[in-house]
């Protein structure tokens, strides 16, 4: 089907084409009847301003950072992965993207890295964005030097930064919830966690979310305090082993972040896993081939590609000051049984 164009957004609008360019762009000088006919025009026709053509027609050349935790966390080098495939079809729009590794677990260093940027170096930065004191002001102080800055995966939304790019985790968490209350018998039982770290807000916003439907509705399930692993496949392993030696009556474990490659070799070597509903988060190969073990019950995931492409697009529509489509934008929550699993070959090959 033709693309529709800002042609046909005048033409339908009875306007000139100057006109509808004033109107995209929130340039004064448009009567506000004349502004009404041409959203009116361009709603009718579904019109989207192709905001890269744009960018090409004006010469510039837009510089993007994106902050990126490194370590042995397969969805993250995935995340990486994507940035960095984009920083090469890009290159063709007048667009750089340079990935920084950081590690999420130190607020310090993170700030530090926000600290060196300005818009000598950049145009913009998305940042998966620890939910420490020092990364908030970092946060501010970069806002306040002109360069605008969204959250990528994890929020910060005390900060001053102006969109968040991920899933809407708290809901991610009642899913997890959801899942755990339904799978297991309706008797007494005991329920481990465990997190990277409840410095992390979506590890966080998932807890939170996890618990509020676990003590609601299925108040005989007893949920065990939270024990932090930092994403680390041995320490989530180490965890697991002692939760399980301490918890005899253990029923479930819930993998709020990352490492689950620990967390799953630990239940198999405990020859309890087809007793243990297990849920965890991101499908990469070893997740999935623990679905297919019956291992894990089920995995809730989000699309990396889809976070990396959405941050592009914000970022650009935040350096032209256009709007951002929300709708685009909107990370949705995948829910993975061994049911519902996509071919393999669409999976990339990670450690994890």
């Amino acid at each position: 089907m033709r693309r529709v164009t800002i042609h046909d957004v005048a033409e339908a609008a009875g306007v000139s084409l100057a006109t509808v360019d004033r109107v995209m762009n929130g340039r004064p000088g448009v009567r506000k009847t004349t502004i009404e006919k041409v959203r009116q025009a361009a709603e009718t026709l579904n019109y989207t301003p192709d905001v890269f053509a744009a960018g090409l027609a004006k010469k510039r050349l837009y510089r993007f950072h994106f902050l990126i935790p490194d370590g042995p966390n397969a969805f993250m080098e995935d995340l990486s992965r994507e940035a960095r495939s984009h920083a090469v079809t890009m290159s063709g729009a007048r667009m750089h993207v340079h990935v920084e590794p950081i590690d999420a677990f130190d607020g310090h260093r993170v700030a530090g890295t926000l600290a060196m940027l300005d818009r000598s170096a950049c145009d913009g930065v998305a940042v998966v964005a620890p939910a420490f004191p020092e990364v908030r002001a970092a946060i501010d102080r970069l806002q306040a030097r002109g360069v605008p800055v969204v959250t990528l995966v994890s929020d910060h939304p005390a900060s001053t930064r102006q969109h968040f790019v991920g899933i809407d985790n708290i809901a991610a968490g009642r899913t997890a919830g959801r899942l755990m209350g339904r799978f297991l018998p309706k008797a007494p039982a005991t329920i481990g966690l465990i997190a990277g770290s409840l410095g992390l807000r979506d590890h966080s916003d998932r807890y939170a979310g996890c618990r509020e439907v676990v003590e609601r509705d299925f108040p005989h399930l007893k949920l065990l305090k939270v024990r932090e692993g930092r994403d680390d496949n041995a320490r989530n392993a180490d965890l697991v082993k002692k939760m399980l030696a301490e918890h005899p009556d253990l029923a479930g474990f819930y993998n709020i972040g990352a490492g689950s490659r620990g967390m799953i070799a630990a239940l198999q070597a405990s020859g309890r896993s087809g007793d243990i509903v297990c849920i965890g988060h991101e499908l990469t190969p070893h997740t999935r081939e623990a679905l297919m073990s019956d291992v894990l019950d089920a995995v809730i995931a989000q699309d990396p590609g889809h976070e990396i492409r959405s941050a592009i697009r914000v970022l650009k529509a935040l350096c032209d000051g256009v709007p951002i489509i929300e709708g685009q934008e909107r990370i949705r929550i995948d829910v993975f049984l061994k049911d519902n699993l996509p071919d393999i070959s669409e999976l990339p090959d990670l450690p994890g």
